[in-house]
């Protein structure tokens, strides 16, 4: 499983920006795809993930402002995120998993992409 995320930017607070993350190779039967977050220094932080039943979780910093959605035709999985505000400036990273919600939450996922990287001025 390969995954490329794209859209990332420079945007003022306040502002807004999608991620979009495709997958390409052995997709088939993926539950779980995600967005991640890093800050240098920082661990990886789960931001928010989808499953194939229309399971979702979002961290609390994130909820109400972002929002997860999957289009699985293309297996592809997007991450609208609204009122940005400095604090969410980061490298963002695409994951999935043949797992699905609950497996992955207790247990990460198996598959990145390279991050794209979310700068938030203020």
């Amino acid at each position: 499983v390969q995954l490329q995320a794209s859209g990332g930017g420079l945007v003022q607070a306040g502002g807004s920006l999608k991620l979009s993350c495709e997958g390409s190779g052995n997709t088939f039967s993926l539950n779980s795809m995600g967005w991640y977050r890093q800050t240098p220094g920082k661990q990886r932080d789960l931001v928010a993930i989808s499953d194939s039943t229309g399971s979702t979780n979002y961290a609390d910093s994130v909820t109400g402002r972002f929002t997860i959605s999957r289009d699985n035709a293309k297996d592809t999985v997007y991450l609208q995120m609204n009122n940005l505000k400095s604090e969410d400036s980061a490298v963002y990273y695409c994951a999935a998993d043949y797992g699905r919600l609950a497996y992955v939450l207790r247990n990460g996922m198996d598959y990145w992409g390279k991050g794209t990287l979310v700068t938030v001025s203020s």
